[in-house]
């Protein structure tokens, strides 16, 4: 059930690729090609699908995960994102999910024009009518979103089912007119066209390499379902389907069929062109959907691990940790993608900006495979240099293949990823400015409760709980609230909260307090980036340690900075500070990314230069 479920959140994107892949080869290559032609790029589909796909991502990428958890920002969090000593990691973990939003854009762009684009061949009379078909449906895809979907969630599971079983059977009819399509099972017809076309066959691998656009996902998406249901998905019904359909694509090629148009829906009998359209189209929204929700996904794991302001999360169902919404991350994804979809007008113009920010994802991805390889599974230098050289080689050749789309559309999704990264390291890089002003002028605890006893500041009934980003003595936003209020709650709660880079923490290990002075209680909250915090159910657990604070009568402080210039040339520049007070101006508010009850939160406000 868990394999049939990963089929409509999983598969979606690459099981939807023979609707632009191949047609997009024989755009790229010969416009009728010869036998030796079809079948070497047949065979250069096929064993892109089992090195990439099979191999390095089913067979090596996802034995390695972070607690249960996949892609690249888990694996960059496993393999040392805390560690100061090693931002070389840190900066490619982070492009690399960077240009996965460029992915995010283009992916439901491309596929939704390439199933419409069906109807040309079934009435070319409705060909005006596919792109403001395509912007009206991603349009209401993209306005759905923040109603969940969880409802319909049950239904993608079963329709993709239907759609591989479909396009293997279509595949299956276009093989038994040419049989003799499997000789492309072996390498030496791809090698040979590889080598034996010039630049042609050089630049035929960017077209090649759509078939495995969807490969990321696998790996991103294993925390949902568990690496064994994707492997069974996989090997049972999506590998087997995909190599089907291919290959039938490829016999009607070597039968001399017509190659204008989608040679994809030249497979099916006319009288059920249409019905085969309509569930393109519903398998394009669900892959849609699925890179979507990665996108969400993905931004909530940038926050919790502080490489992206505090955004306004929703859960959208209790069934699933991953069923959540993100505004702005949907409104900005449907922007660009509706203007992309207008801008490039037909699937083959977009497939020119399709694949450069995968295939870069793919080359970042192996490189930390690599040191996966060394320090998680502890193998030596020579075997994981043989094994992550192959996969190196590969994502090379088909990242410089694809380079060539730069001026095509290509720049579009660098251009996302660079824009993306800049943010995520402006934001890292001014989160880190404050708390190191913060920590320049702190009072020891024991120094600043004699100083309440001596100036006989009144202590009122309650608890107090203050939120900080300090580790050690008396938190900037209590000395704010006396200085204030000349007031101090009987019981003190000193509360600080680390998003540790793992996906979930055990709820033994949640919570770690202590008593520095008699009712002044410290606490250290760790949560997984996969973790949403709750700090009320956390000071509920502390009770169980010991903590003798009153929780009928809690009121939460938190501090707002605002951050200005230091005003001596040595802190961030000016553009940087401008962008990161933008940012933080625009973030989600602490109590909602706490989990905090409004009306019991008072938030002290003070200047921070940086």
């Amino acid at each position: 059930m868990l394999g049939l479920s990963a089929l409509g959140i999983v598969f979606g994107d690459i099981g939807t690729s023979p609707l632009y892949t191949f047609k997009t080869i024989l755009g790229v290559g010969e416009k009728s090609p010869d036998a030796a032609a079809a079948l070497g790029a047949l065979s250069l589909v096929l064993w892109t699908l089992f090195i990439i796909t099979t191999v390095k991502y089913v067979l090596f990428a996802m034995r390695i995960d972070n607690d249960g958890e996949g892609g690249i920002l888990a694996l960059m969090a496993l393999l040392g994102v805390k560690r100061q000593s090693r931002p070389t990691i840190v900066a490619v973990g982070l492009f690399g999910a960077a240009l996965i939003y460029g992915d995010g854009a283009i992916t439901p762009a491309i596929s939704v024009l390439s199933a419409l684009e069906g109807l040309n061949m079934a009435t070319p009379a409705l060909q005006p009518y596919v792109v403001p078909a395509a912007v009206a449906i991603l349009l209401a895809l993209f306005a759905i979103q923040s109603r969940g979907t969880a409802a319909i969630g049950h239904l993608f599971g079963p329709v993709m089912l239907i759609w591989f079983v479909t396009i293997a059977v279509l595949g299956i009819a276009g093989i038994i007119k040419h049989p003799s399509v499997f000789a492309a099972l072996n390498p030496v017809y791809g090698l040979s066209y590889l080598f034996s076309h010039g630049a042609t066959g050089f630049w035929v691998l960017g077209a090649v390499f759509l078939c495995v656009t969807g490969a990321e996902a696998l790996y991103a998406d294993m925390g949902h379902f568990g690496s064994g249901p994707i492997k069974l998905a996989w090997f049972a019904i999506v590998f087997p389907s995909l190599i089907l359909n291919y290959a039938g694509q490829t016999a009607l090629v070597l039968e001399a069929a017509p190659t204008d148009g989608n040679i994809f829906f030249r497979l099916c009998p006319e009288l059920l062109l249409l019905p085969l359209i309509v569930l393109a189209t519903i398998a394009t929204i669900i892959a849609s959907q699925a890179i979507i929700t990665g996108a969400f996904s993905m931004t909530r794991q940038a926050i919790q691990l502080g490489w992206l302001p505090r955004l306004q999360i929703r859960q959208t169902s209790s069934e699933g940790y991953g069923q959540i919404y993100v505004g702005v991350v949907n409104w900005l994804l449907m922007i660009v993608t509706v203007g992309l979809t207008i801008g490039f007008g037909k699937s083959d113009n977009l497939a020119s900006a399709y694949g450069i920010a995968v295939s870069l994802t793919m080359l970042m991805t192996s490189v930390l495979l690599f040191i996966a390889m060394r320090e998680v599974w502890g193998w030596n230098i020579g075997a994981a240099g043989v094994v992550a050289g192959c996969f190196l080689t590969i994502d090379s050749a088909f990242f410089l293949a694809n380079l060539t789309k730069i001026g095509e559309g290509g720049y579009v999704p660098l251009i996302a990823a660079v824009c993306v990264y800049g943010l995520m390291w402006i934001w890292h890089r001014g989160a880190a400015a404050v708390s190191m002003r913060m920590h320049e002028t702190l009072t020891p605890v024991p120094e600043f409760m004699a100083e309440i006893s001596a100036k006989n500041i009144p202590r009122v009934p309650g608890t107090a709980v203050f939120l900080t980003r300090t580790q050690r003595d008396t938190p900037p936003v209590m000395v704010w609230h006396v200085k204030h209020n000349r007031a101090l709650h009987e019981h003190l709660f000193v509360l600080r909260v680390e998003i540790l880079s793992v996906p979930w923490v055990a709820s033994g290990e949640r919570i770690r307090i202590e008593e520095v002075v008699p009712n002044f209680w410290r606490g250290e909250a760790r949560f997984g980036f996969m973790e949403r915090p709750h700090i009320p159910d956390l000071l509920v657990a502390s009770k169980s340690l010991g903590c003798t604070v009153d929780l009928a009568d809690v009121t939460y402080y938190v501090g707002h900075e605002t951050v200005v210039s230091r005003g001596d040339a040595q802190g961030l520049p000016a553009w940087q500070e401008r962008l990161f007070v933008a940012m933080e101006r625009n973030a989600a508010h602490v109590s909602d990314f706490f989990s905090l009850p409004n009306d019991q939160v008072v938030e002290i406000g003070r200047q921070i230069a940086i």
